[in-house]
């Protein structure tokens, strides 16, 4: 349910980061996947991108480092610890960790963008310490954003000049689910927010063109905002729904918009009042596409829950897990689907398919090992796949 490893897609390699620290290089085009070079990263390598000539990878650990390394040899060029701003962690624990959860570049201007945070509890005291930053190529930090919110996903639009920032949790001074800064200078441009009650405000968002598509956990709802953050329509997803005694719902958790179409992928169910339930929320786990006008195009079912989404052409990719109640293994894998028409061909895997990228010619995809807890057996393994995108 939280990330644990990450994969990214070069010219001429698969780049793929492991929960033990471990990042590796592939050579992609030779007929086996051969390494190029390994390092260890303080942390876990949950995060990448890259920029001309370098890999740049955020990490959840007792620094929350970000690390560029020279894509031809490993060697590391820069670090920064994004612990100096946000606060090292006050427990042990995972969910303590500083964490590095989102990270973009922009290899024309040669800049990084990365979003950090760090989650502290005392008693019924929730806190959240948070920082985006913009970075040259040389680590040199341009702007800083710093908030008392959790950012959850960051995207650049494609004229180069905004980012986007979607804050999943709102509990303190900063009270709007997205911002858009100025690429520049780090400043605010405008703001938005679904507008509901409680500290859950936006899962995702993706620009396409001028207008930012958004997954609201708030009110369980996709939306589409103008340039400067107007309402250009709103989607349902799984807001509550009534099924027998309970109030169900479900939160969006991705999206992605390219040429006009928009992608949403919800996840788990909950019930309103417990958070616990054996019913289902009718569009749990289910992938929605619409049209620039907000109008349906295709639904499908993802049958377990989805850890991103991502593009590549016309193709959607997500990877996929069991569904957390029913632990079904046959939905383990890589779902693929044509933006246009819907379903293609899944490929599946033994293990729980947990981080995807694409582009033109490959996905590659991550497989991780996974014990039921009702099992004796382990499925699957820690694998890294690559499938040619047309297969």
């Amino acid at each position: 349910m939280w990330t644990r490893s990450s994969v990214h897609l070069t010219a001429d390699l698969v780049l793929a980061g492991q929960w033990d620290g471990r990042l590796t290089a592939f050579d992609r085009d030779r007929d086996s996947l051969d390494p190029r070079w390994g390092v260890t990263h303080p942390g876990h390598p949950v995060t990448l991108g890259s920029l001309e000539d370098e890999l740049v990878v955020g990490s959840r650990g007792e620094d929350g480092t970000i690390a560029a390394y020279d894509l031809a040899t490993g060697e590391q060029r820069w670090a920064y610890e994004t612990a100096t701003d946000i606060g090292p962690p006050a427990k042990d624990g995972i969910f303590a960790l500083p964490y590095v959860v989102a990270l973009e570049t922009d290899p024309d201007r040669g800049t990084v963008y990365a979003a950090a945070r760090r989650y502290e509890r005392d008693g019924a005291d929730r806190r959240w310490h948070s920082t985006v930053f913009s970075f040259d190529a040389d680590g040199r930090v341009r702007w800083r954003y710093e908030t008392d919110a959790s950012p959850i996903a960051i995207d650049v639009n494609e004229a180069g000049d905004r980012l986007a920032v979607g804050y999943n949790r709102c509990m303190g001074s900063h009270d709007v689910g997205l911002v858009v800064l100025d690429i520049d200078s780090g400043e605010t441009r405008w703001d938005w927010d679904p507008g509901t009650d409680g500290d859950r405000r936006v899962g995702d968002v993706s620009f396409d063109g001028p207008h930012l598509a958004v997954a609201s956990h708030g009110d369980k709802r996709g939306y589409l905002l103008g340039p400067g953050g107007e309402e250009r329509w709103r989607l349902d997803l799984a807001v509550e729904t009534e099924l027998g005694d309970e109030t169900l719902y479900a939160y969006p958790n991705h999206v992605s918009a390219i040429d006009g179409r928009v992608a949403f992928a919800t996840g788990n169910t909950y019930a309103k009042e417990s958070r616990d339930t054996d019913s289902l929320h009718p569009n749990e786990h289910q992938l929605t596409v619409v049209d620039a006008a907000g109008d349906p195009l295709w639904t499908a079912s993802l049958d377990g829950f989805a850890h991103e989404l991502t593009t590549a052409d016309d193709t959607l990719v997500v990877p996929c897990a069991q569904h957390f109640r029913t632990r079904d293994s046959a939905a383990h894998g890589v779902r693929r689907f044509d933006a246009e028409n819907g379903p293609l061909a899944d490929v599946p895997t033994d293990g729980i398919a947990t981080a995807v990228a694409a582009d033109e010619r490959t996905i590659a995809a991550v497989e991780e090992p996974v014990a039921y807890h009702d099992e004796t057996r382990v499925r699957g393994e820690y694998a890294l796949h690559t499938i040619p995108l047309d297969r």
